[in-house]
């Protein structure tokens, strides 16, 4: 089974090289493939030193275990509060790599069974081609603890059709891999079970022809149909209630909807939005609705400064409280601050969206030719 790949203990990040295609395997198992500063590192090594490689033509990339990847890993994030930007390196490397990954040259395949989550699902979704099992779950859970949807998804669900993206980003709700498919999020469905062959398959394909590449998925995929209770059937009410102006005009609507007959899959969403952190709801809408007029590189700029001053703790410590509360003591009864959606006004809001100087800003590179340019150690942080 595609599960069970073997790979070196140790290595974080594992990289073949197969004839004309080259393989990169997210090696941490045990946690779920969370993306380390190391892990940042490695991805980024190998997928430039690929793009210019007139030999390599194909890349691959998959989990290993049971997991394709569950996101950051907060843990670094938690330990870190309380020294000053111990984080700032590997999120500038993460989103310097999202550029890349949307950007990237050749065409790439992600093979995507088990959990792939917030950070972890920015190495699926951007990819030409995204292939999803019956066991795949996606979700951008961030707002619930007080982050943003970041990694891109500023921009990837603010693309979605009607007000889907909004509903993604705010109530965490996940989607399984035909529904991924359904809001074209991924490109195909392949039974689990044929996930190792087709995997085989491309490996001997030895080409890096689009056609032919999507051809061979298309052999061992299937069709997709939602089922009738699937979230996406329910298109209209969240257009309806997430089209609203604010956080609490979003829970309002979508409240009264909820006493409505056949309404009652409303009920736990909403009471997922209601126990999430104010600050994380607040930023993470104004976070999407502002990529629908923005750029990928504006969208990532904006992600990156969010982040920094979101574990800068700019206007609530939240995202700490949030990590604690789910991963840490694992509570679950965060105490937010602060507290309520009312005592956060949007003047407040608007300091973690302030641009940093022009030296600080993540460099995203406009020129082609200097595309793998503007890496962390050549920016102003690394020499300050």
């Amino acid at each position: 089974m595609a599960q069970e790949t073997v790979t070196p203990d140790g290595e974080v990040v594992v990289s073949e090289e197969v004839g004309n295609v080259r393989v990169v395997t997210l090696n941490r198992p045990k946690q779920l493939n969370v993306i380390s500063s190391k892990v940042v590192k490695l991805l980024a090594e190998n997928l430039e030193k690929w793009e210019k490689d007139e030999n390599a033509k194909l890349v691959i990339i998959k989990g290993a275990g049971r997991a394709f990847s569950a996101g950051g890993d907060l843990k670094m994030f938690y330990d870190g509060r309380n020294s000053k930007d111990s984080c700032l390196e590997v999120v500038y490397r993460m989103y310097w790599l999202c550029n890349r990954i949307h950007t990237y040259k050749k065409p790439t395949v992600s093979l995507v069974h088990g959990i792939s989550m917030g950070g972890g699902a920015s190495l699926m979704v951007p990819m030409k081609f995204s292939v999803v099992t019956e066991k795949t779950v996606f979700s951008t859970p961030e707002a619930s603890i007080g982050f943003h949807t970041d990694c891109s998804f500023s921009y990837i669900l603010s693309r979605l059709p009607g007000r889907l993206g909004e509903y993604l980003g705010l109530t965490g709700a996940r989607l399984n891999g035909k529904e991924l498919v359904a809001a074209g999020l991924a490109t195909h469905f392949v039974p689990l079970e044929k996930l190792p062959e087709l995997e085989k398959h491309l490996l001997s394909l030895n080409t890096g022809d689009e056609a032919v590449v999507s051809s061979a998925i298309k052999e061992f995929s299937t069709d997709v149909q939602i089922d009738e209770e699937s979230v996406l059937k329910k298109q209209a009410i969240i257009d309806e209630c997430f089209s609203k102006d604010s956080v609490a005009e979003i829970i309002s609507s979508f409240e009264a909807e909820a006493g409505k007959e056949g309404n009652s899959w409303i009920v736990p969403v909403l009471k997922g939005l209601k126990r999430s952190s104010p600050a994380g709801l607040k930023i993470t809408l104004r976070s999407i609705r502002e990529g629908r007029k923005q750029t990928l590189s504006e969208c990532l700029k904006k992600e990156f400064r969010l982040t920094i001053n979101i574990l800068r703790a700019r206007i609530s410590g939240d995202v700490y409280e949030g990590i604690r509360a789910l991963t840490i003591d694992k509570d679950n009864s965060p105490k937010w601050d602060p507290p309520t959606l009312e005592k956060l006004d949007d003047e407040r809001v608007n300091l973690v969206f302030e641009p940093f100087e022009e030296d600080l800003e993540l460099n995203i590179p406009e020129n082609e030719q200097c595309r793998w340019d503007g890496k962390y150690e050549d920016s102003a942080y690394c020499h300050q």
